[in-house]
């Protein structure tokens, strides 16, 4: 198991929360929203990972997204939780609401991009964008915000990401079209999770 990356500094009294995806990622989003004031949040590269974390008590939580009011079920996220079985409890519940926006290096423009990664769960709220914009070849990623981040890296502006505004602002990214999800009303519900007593 890959070490954690740690999004914020340890601080021994808020609960250390685990979570699928880079900084800047939504379920770092619903992180911030369940505990105000204040939790370590804790990436991890894969669903099971973050899961696996609260089994063997390396963190209190794990955060996971169940359910988007467009893409239907998270089925990644479903297969990381049955496999963890009775080891775990939910403990909570949290909805996020999702605003997607289309982001590249600075200079790029929506003309000249051609290909544009994202998580699947996340491109899959953006059908009608894309089908909008035909030259645009979706790719997916592990993730939201580590899709913004590789292509900060790679700094070409002939490639984007679909991530949030945060993640935008975190890898300096320029945001192209803000909002380009199917519906307005866009969410993620995300369940709290904990070992079991």
């Amino acid at each position: 198991m890959t070490n954690p990356v740690v999004t914020q500094s340890m601080h021994p009294a808020w609960p250390r929360v685990a979570f699928q995806g880079e900084a800047g990622a939504f379920s770092e989003m619903a992180i911030r929203q369940h505990w105000p004031d204040g939790a370590d949040a804790i990436a991890c590269h894969t669903f099971i990972e973050a899961v696996q974390r609260v089994c063997e008590q390396a963190v209190d939580f794990a955060v996971i997204p169940v359910e988007n009011a467009i893409a239907g079920l998270v089925r990644p996220a479903h297969d990381a939780m049955h496999e963890a079985g009775d080891r775990l409890q939910s403990c909570g519940e949290v909805r996020v609401p999702i605003h997607l926006c289309l982001m590249a290096p600075h200079g790029a423009s929506l003309a000249g991009l051609r290909e544009v990664r994202s998580h699947a769960v996340a491109l899959a709220q953006c059908r009608l964008f894309f089908a909008r914009h035909e030259w645009l070849i979706s790719m997916p990623h592990a993730d939201t915000a580590g899709a913004a981040r590789d292509v900060a890296e790679w700094g070409d502006r002939t490639r984007g990401a679909v991530a949030s505004e945060s993640a935008a602002a975190r890898y300096g990214l320029e945001i192209i079209a803000h909002h380009i999800q199917d519906i307005p009303h866009n969410w993620t519900r995300f369940v709290v999770l904990q070992r079991r007593s």
